[in-house]
């Protein structure tokens, strides 16, 4: 286990509109208020398309992640996430994980990373920044994923 005391700064609500890309509006929202690091408490609201992380074929190693993505239309989503600083790329990177409901289906649920979404109607979220320590999001261990650091990245690679 890794943790870190956090200090806080400004907290936001934002409302995004038809049409909208939640992680580009979000990363353009970050860009112009300077915002580094933090978290999504939570957010709601529904989307016309979205790419989640998720595949129907099978898996060859299930300790591995899933790099592929399926797609569905028409979804209200309720959401959370944290926002890193990405070093290499010099801009946020969101890690966002969301319930989404298939509105022509049922509702039925999907659970999984947001990789992108197109607001439909709107959607609503609130952004809490974080200021100490810093957040990055340094690729780890056999797979190299992006895994959240607090601060200097220390530990096992």
């Amino acid at each position: 286990m890794r943790f870190a005391q956090l200090t806080t700064g400004r907290a936001f609500g934002i409302a995004l509109d038809h049409g909208e890309e939640f992680l580009a509006q979000l990363a353009a929202f970050c860009a112009e208020h300077e915002v580094r690091a933090g978290y999504l408490p939570m957010f709601l609201g529904a989307f016309r398309s979205v790419r989640l992380v998720g595949t129907c074929e099978h898996i060859a190693d299930p300790e591995a992640p899933v790099w592929s993505a399926a797609e569905y239309e028409h979804v209200e989503m309720l959401g959370c996430g944290t926002i890193a600083w990405n070093e290499e790329a010099h801009e946020v990177a969101p890690h966002v994980h969301v319930a989404a409901g298939l509105r022509s289906h049922a509702a039925e649920g999907r659970t999984s990373h947001l990789l992108s979404g197109h607001v439909q109607f709107i959607n609503e979220l609130f952004l809490v920044e974080t200021l100490e320590p810093a957040l990055t999001r340094p690729r780890t261990g056999a797979y190299q994923m992006p895994t959240l650091s607090f601060g200097t990245p220390t530990g096992p690679e």
